[in-house]
């Protein structure tokens, strides 16, 4: 009898540790699966800040890239007026004939 009882004591605690391996796999597996999600959800985040940092860039680029161009080109025409005048001025000029 007295081994019986034992047995039974046995049993209930083997099924209880059985039952806290089980919670305690299924706990590490939730809390895994959480990981891998708010990881990727991380990695998208970073990965669509990147693009916008990238797109502003090239839109700064884009503007720079425009007034630099006009620049020269209003550098250019001032310049030019200016060897007119000076040819003008000299009676270099095709005018002056």
């Amino acid at each position: 009898m007295a081994q019986e009882k034992t047995n039974q004591h046995t049993g209930r605690a083997q099924d209880k540790a059985a039952g806290a391996k089980e919670k305690t796999g299924n706990a590490a597996q939730a809390a895994k699966d959480k990981a891998t999600v708010t990881t990727q959800a991380a990695k998208d985040k970073a990965s669509g800040t990147t693009q916008t940092v990238k797109d502003g860039a090239n839109d700064g680029k884009e503007k720079t890239g425009g007034f630099l161009q006009k620049t020269v080109e209003n550098v250019k025409a001032a310049a030019q007026g200016t060897t007119e005048t000076v040819k003008n001025t000299l009676g270099l000029g095709g005018d002056n004939k």
